[in-house]
């Protein structure tokens, strides 16, 4: 009977369609946005050359490995460019096309997620050269804007802060200083020379055959390139932390963090000497100079207009200040465009440069801190952005449902049935209606002393972290009228809090973990506490154990079976700054602001890691719904999962149901499966009626046929 019932089901779909997708035709399907990133051109090259994330070649994903599936509430614009009617952007979590056809109405085209914590970008001809972190030089072939797609790359050997391409040459400001990178074949950069700076390269700018390199606290390196396989210094000049450079002429204009502006005589590029210096009153983090203005990102304080008509005597023209923080500016005509960070891209008209005035702006929603996940959405605290609620039952494709502008810093959040419990830094606590997700409205709130940044509802209560004055109770039986009944002022600076039955467990940052009664609300007392190596960020307790992330290297497993008496019972050293921790059965998920880091908990004295992913921005929180990985990454929501060879679904296990959900989607458009590795499972690098048979044949098992995806 099993082996009629296979033979049936093959027959059914060998007759229906002997279609077959590549993995660029996938590309199309928009499988994931990662995978839409590396179409089959990267097949091309050597795997010496491959395009890799943090080391990872990404046509050798192991099962087990982390996957990126998506990500949602993009924010962190750090630099801009602009050619014809389109405003190419560097996002944190990779590249941003924009149309400025209208500049007061510009409006999203297309994107590409990447892995680096994008910084610069430059963009020539049909190619836009992205400064990406830790990910180092990559190379979008944007001829198409509206469907860019990875080229090629290199990995510098720090993090890419800065490029510049002249000719076939790429140089790259990076912490170990100048790359020069030869791009005369875009999808096969390679190393021609380097220069190792002094400090830290933050930017770049050549002229002729000299590179002017911005480097940090070591202030102006003038650099030869006249032969890029051996550059050599020419000449140097000291500024308090260079973070930017564009050189006019034979002068070069520095952008001096706290110093502001700092113009520089480089006419014999041996002798470069001051010239000239205007104090802004943030921090210059970039510059860009036309005609006799400078214009200067000056962080905080939005965009700062200079005239250096005389580079002797800069004076300030006009300012204008940008909600966000300033990070990049790039001028074309009339018009200034700021990356200002968490605020998206402002587009400001200088056509008067003494009056500047917004002309129009793409706004990003602000910071994610925490995230709440429950059925199919999301519920993400965004710091100036308050709510935002997202629906994430296609992981592939999420998309926002709805929204609710906190009047604080939305920090954390807390899901009980219907209603959103945010903890709103200064403005305490909020309670917020989510029986329509796309209509959420406030139902009540309560103001507590301190602020409020962690969150945790059981039964009639809500308890509140409230920094540096503790632990506060609040009454929430009427969701209306919430009301503060008692607060207990613990030793340190209350971050976070879980409560199990009768007990709050509080990560109270320098003085550890504080265990507090809560028996009788109204009378809470401290009944144990455990003095944690770092800073105790965040807690999680499953069963008689809790889970201390804690800052300064480490996860804390804490035996509190006495909670009177709670002792270490084993640790895992972790390379970043423990933020937040989730635990599900016997793993523990740790964000640690580079990524997020899986570890087993199975043995508690003595924990191991299993898997970790470095995302591109500052992962602060971790909540795991089914196979699914919600982190929170400042600058964005991310989608992880991992999943098993040949489980098409996603839904953790291999049955009849995935070769069924495959042949859907080959042969009637149905879903598109969550994993590309986990359906590819003769590894041959497409998704073809072979897998469909392959995995209904291993269900039943038949000999001779295993799940074979790549390793």
């Amino acid at each position: 009977m099993r082996k009629i019932s296979v033979f049936l089901l093959i027959l059914g779909v060998l007759f229906l369609s002997a279609t077959s997708l590549s993995h660029a035709q996938i590309h199309k399907v928009k499988i994931s946005e990662l995978e839409k990133s590396f179409p089959d051109e990267l097949r091309k090259l050597p795997e010496s050359t491959r395009p890799r994330i943090k080391g990872l070649d990404l046509l050798k994903l192991t099962e087990g490995d982390i996957e990126y599936l998506s990500s949602i509430l993009w924010s962190g614009v750090f630099g801009v460019q602009v050619v014809g009617d389109y405003a190419y952007c560097a996002f944190a979590n990779g590249l941003v096309i924009l149309d400025v056809s209208d500049p007061g109405s510009p409006a999203f085209v297309s994107r590409l997620y990447f892995q680096g914590g994008g910084e610069e970008i430059l963009v020539l001809g049909n190619y836009a050269y992205l400064a990406d972190g830790h990910s180092g030089l990559l190379i979008i072939d944007i001829s198409d804007p509206f469907n860019p797609y990875l080229l090629g790359s290199y990995d510098t050997p720090g993090g890419a802060h800065d490029v510049f391409v002249r000719d076939s040459l790429a140089c790259v400001a990076d912490d170990w200083g100048l790359q020069i990178i030869s791009v005369a074949d875009p999808s096969n950069p390679y190393l021609l020379g380097s220069y190792n700076t002094p400090g830290r390269a933050l930017g770049v700018f050549v002229q002729d055959s000299l590179a002017y390199v911005a480097d940090g606290d070591n202030g102006l390196q003038i650099i030869s390139v006249s032969d890029p396989s051996a550059p050599y210094l020419l000449g140097s000049h000291v500024t308090w932390s260079a973070q930017d450079i564009f050189v006019q002429d034979s002068l070069a204009y520095v952008a001096d963090r706290d110093s502001g502006l700092q113009i520089i005589s480089v006419s014999d590029p041996s002798d470069p000497y001051l010239l000239g210096n205007y104090d802004t009153p943030g921090w210059g983090d970039d510059i860009f100079v036309q005609d006799t203005f400078a214009y200067v990102a000056d962080d905080h304080s939005g965009l700062h207009i200079i005239s250096v008509s005389d580079p002797s005597i800069p004076y300030l023209l006009g300012s204008y200040y940008t909600p966000g923080y300033a990070s990049g500016v790039f001028v074309q005509d009339s018009l200034a465009y700021v990356a200002d960070h968490w605020s998206g891209l402002q587009i400001i008209s200088i056509s008067a440069p003494s009056i500047p005035y917004l002309l129009g702006s793409y706004d990003t929603p602000g910071l994610a801190r925490s995230v709440f996940a429950r059925d199919s959405l999301a519920y993400v605290a965004v710091q100036y952005g308050g709510l935002q609620i997202t629906s994430v039952s296609d992981p592939l494709n999420p998309y926002l449902l709805g929204n609710y502008g906190a009047p604080g810093w939305a920090w954390d959040i807390f899901l009980r049935d219907s209603l959103a419990y945010v903890a709103d830094f200064w403005k305490g606590l909020q309670i917020i209606s989510v029986s329509d997700p796309s209509n959420p409205y406030l139902v009540g709130s309560c103001e507590t002393p301190g602020l409020a940044l962690g969150v945790f509802v059981q039964n009639n209560f809500a308890y509140v972290a409230s920094e540096d004055r503790g632990l506060h109770i609040i009454f929430i039986s009427d969701p209306s009228n919430p009301y503060r009944v008692e607060s207990y002022d613990t030793p340190g600076y209350a971050l976070n809090i879980f409560v199990q039955d009768s007990l709050a467990y509080v990560a109270d940052r320098d003085s550890g973990l504080q265990i507090i009664s809560v028996s009788d609300p109204l009378n809470p007392y401290l009944l144990g506490n455990y003095d944690t190596p770092g800073f105790a960020n965040d807690v999680f307790v499953q069963d008689s154990l809790a889970y201390v992330a804690d800052e300064y290297g480490s996860l804390q497993i804490i035996s509190v079976s006495d909670p009177s008496n709670p002792y270490l019972l084993g640790s895992y050293n972790i390379l970043g700054w423990p933020r937040g921790v989730f635990v599900r059965d016997s793993l523990a998920y740790v964000t640690d602001g580079n990524g997020l880091q899986i570890i087993s908990v199975s043995g508690p004295s003595n924990p191991y890691l299993l898997a970790n992913y470095d995302t591109p921005g500052n992962a602060e929180g971790v909540y795991v719904s089914d196979n699914y990985y919600h982190i929170v990454d400042s600058y964005s929501l991310l989608i992880l999962g991992q999943f098993l060879c040949g489980n098409v679904n996603g839904e953790g296990t291999i049955n009849l149901s995935d070769p069924i959900y495959l042949a859907n989607y080959l042969l009637k458009s149905g879903p598109a499966p969550v994993s590309l590795w986990a359906s590819d499972v003769n590894c041959d690098s497409k998704i073809n009626l072979a897998d469909v048979l392959i995995i209904a044949k291993y269900f039943f098992n038949i000999p001779g046929f295993d799940l074979n995806c790549c390793d």
